[in-house]
């Protein structure tokens, strides 16, 4: 009995090993998800992009001004002169956070009244800005006991004053549940559409499509369309069930999401038709639905920022269809943005589906023939 085992476990690895591809699928996948993972996937914060507006000209703002630019978790990105600039900044990301100082800081410290320095951040990612304000916390902290002992106070001397936009209470739930939206209608196309072609040819029905009156970009378009139908509907129904049971805000314009929905399921059904166009069996195109769909989520931004990608990473990133969808569905849900506010969303994910979509009616077209 063992010695029948162990030659069919012999038979199973020289079947494997004799293929190129699955050579490739044993090796490759396994080193480029542990090379995406490492350097993407990390909830350490560096180089927290953050802007000072300081009114105060007294020694206490200068030091405490100091310990965030000496603090190696910040960078400061901007100083601000005019209340105004602050919404500027938050709004197309610039900044993080915004680090407010009033004029009367030093003076209140010095007469043994508590100040206030103000934090304004940025609460579309929840995460993150949970994350700065322990570090601004610390710093605060640092500072309050260093007074103290200094000055003579009992107390503490500075107290913060915390301002969220956009998720005012830093709900992660308002930052997870969009991107489930995007998520969702990402796994469901590339699934739908990712094992059509390979589906046909395993089952031996690909052969008979072939000899139908139909023109190659008829089938692609046959192919196309169910994918565009179901990744459309889920992610419709994501949405609602996201406002109506989950009560996340939504403040934005609807064809704006349309519209960022149409050019991703564009991109979404491009990449699929292409893994679906290589794939011989429905195992191999699962494989390559799996090899493409989770680098995507993680370069995506889903759970940990883009921006604490090293450079090589980020740039990545910008031909990933999902990085964009994040950026709408969420500039949608919680910031109340419209269709031209997202423009710079839109062009390039419609770049990339029009590039996925010449791809595969290339690779169709090659692999009929």
């Amino acid at each position: 009995m063992w010695a029948r085992i162990v030659a069919l476990v012999i038979k199973e690895f020289l079947a494997l090993l004799r293929d190129k591809a699955s050579r490739f699928v044993l090796i490759g996948p396994p080193v480029i998800q542990l090379l995406v993972f490492s350097y993407a996937a990390s909830f350490d914060l560096n180089h927290v992009p953050y802007a000072v507006y300081n009114e105060d000209a007294g020694y206490a703002s200068r030091e405490l001004l100091a310990r965030f630019s000496g603090a190696g978790t910040f960078t400061q990105v901007a100083t601000v002169r005019d209340e105004a600039q602050i919404a500027t900044l938050i709004d197309d990301k610039s900044a993080l956070m915004v680090l407010h100082i009033g004029p009367h800081f030093t003076r209140d410290l010095l007469t043994h009244r508590s100040a206030g320095p103000q934090v304004i951040l940025d609460g579309r990612d929840s995460n993150t800005a949970s994350l700065v304000l322990n570090d601004v916390n610390g710093i605060l902290l640092d500072f309050n006991q260093e007074w103290a002992a200094a000055h003579g106070w009992s107390r503490q001397p500075a107290r913060l004053d915390i301002r969220a936009w956009f998720n005012p209470n830093l709900l992660s739930r308002w930052f997870i549940v969009p991107g489930i939206v995007a998520l969702i209608t990402l796994v469901v196309t590339l699934l739908v559409t990712g094992l059509s072609v390979a589906r046909e040819r395993e089952m031996g029905t690909f052969d008979q499509l072939l000899v139908t009156p139909m023109r190659p970009a008829e089938i692609l378009l046959g192919k196309a369309i169910p994918g565009f139908i179901v990744g459309g509907a889920e992610g419709a129904f994501i949405a609602l069930v996201a406002v109506a049971w989950f009560h996340i805000p939504f403040v934005g314009s609807v064809l704006a999401l349309a519209l960022g929905m149409f050019f991703f399921l564009l991109a979404a059904i491009g990449v699929g038709l292409m893994i679906s166009s290589l794939a011989v069996t429905q195992q191999q195109g699962l494989l390559g639905v799996f090899l493409f769909m989770v680098p995507a989520i993680i370069l995506s931004g889903f759970a940990t920022p883009i921006a604490n990608m090293p450079a090589a990473v980020q740039f990545l990133t910008l031909i990933n269809p999902m990085r964009y969808l994040l950026v709408i569905v969420r500039g949608v849900f919680l910031e109340g943005s419209g269709v031209h506010d997202l423009l710079p969303q839109f062009w390039p994910l419609a770049l990339i589906g029009l590039a996925s979509m010449t791809a595969a009616a290339w690779l169709f077209r090659h692999r009929m023939q």
